[in-house]
């Protein structure tokens, strides 16, 4: 896991953390819009990191256990155990969200973007793991064609980022990490302030997962995006999201 810091160190800290196949400069444009007013703290999960130069670095996705350890090692020595907010966009909203059920840090506002709260059956992991490392493996080695035939920003951002970032931990990667997402539930929520945001257009699976964040979190803020599709938010509108943000944490 890496930590990229951009902002004043001194403004409150808000850390961000990528999706599945993706790394996280996703962010990018978010950060531009951000870093003046904020502390950010951009993780790179395993399995999905680039250098400075944008080359991928060579790793290995453990669990999501493992990334929570991780990360928890970090806020407590380099936050002192606190942070003001942590947004998390898919594989990353998970880690989020099992990065505050952790009673040694705290998070005052915890934004969950499409993210993963409930395991799949059993029976159904390991051929959707290899289906969706096929769905990748198709996407990084065809994405000049699925460039043509989606022609939009967030077809054309998510296969750059696929490109970039695959050769990192390829598919095993892809398929380690999304067992053990699939393999993860969201026991309590700790925070205070917790937000779940999703798409119109994958409001199929994620009504499961907000409605057991909302038996878990009566007060948490559940928000639809019309015409939405997953994570398509940040990639498409992120001023929009900034503005968001600072809404939500001040």
């Amino acid at each position: 896991m890496l930590f990229n810091t951009f902002g004043n160190p001194t403004h409150k800290s808000l850390m961000l953390i990528h999706g599945l196949g993706v790394s996280y400069q996703i962010f990018a444009p978010l950060i531009e819009y951000l870093q003046e007013r904020y502390c950010i703290i951009a993780v790179q999960v395993d399995g999905f990191l680039i250098d400075n130069e944008n080359k991928p670095v060579s790793s290995v996705f453990t669990s999501i256990d493992d990334q929570v350890d991780q990360l928890v090692q970090h806020i407590r020595s380099a936050y002192d155990g606190h942070l003001d907010a942590a947004y998390g966009l898919s594989m990353g909203g998970c880690i989020v969200a099992k990065l505050q059920e952790r009673a040694d840090v705290n998070i005052d506002h915890v934004i969950l973007d499409a993210a993963p709260l409930l395991p799949l059956p059993r029976w159904s992991i390991d051929p959707l793991r290899y289906y969706q490392s096929f769905n990748v493996w198709c996407s990084y080695h065809m994405s000049s064609f699925f460039k043509w035939l989606f022609r939009s920003h967030y077809f054309d951002t998510l296969l750059a980022e696929l490109a970039k970032v695959y050769p990192s931990g390829y598919g095993r990667a892809v398929r380690d990490a999304y067992k053990s997402i699939y393999t993860s539930r969201l026991e309590h929520v700790r925070s205070t302030d917790v937000h779940y945001w999703y798409g119109q257009h994958e409001a199929f699976v994620a009504k499961y997962m907000f409605r057991h964040l909302a038996t878990l979190a009566p007060h948490c803020h559940i928000t639809r995006f019309p015409r939405m599709q997953h994570g398509q938010l940040v990639i498409d509108h992120p001023d929009r999201v900034a503005e968001m943000l600072v809404d939500i944490i001040g």
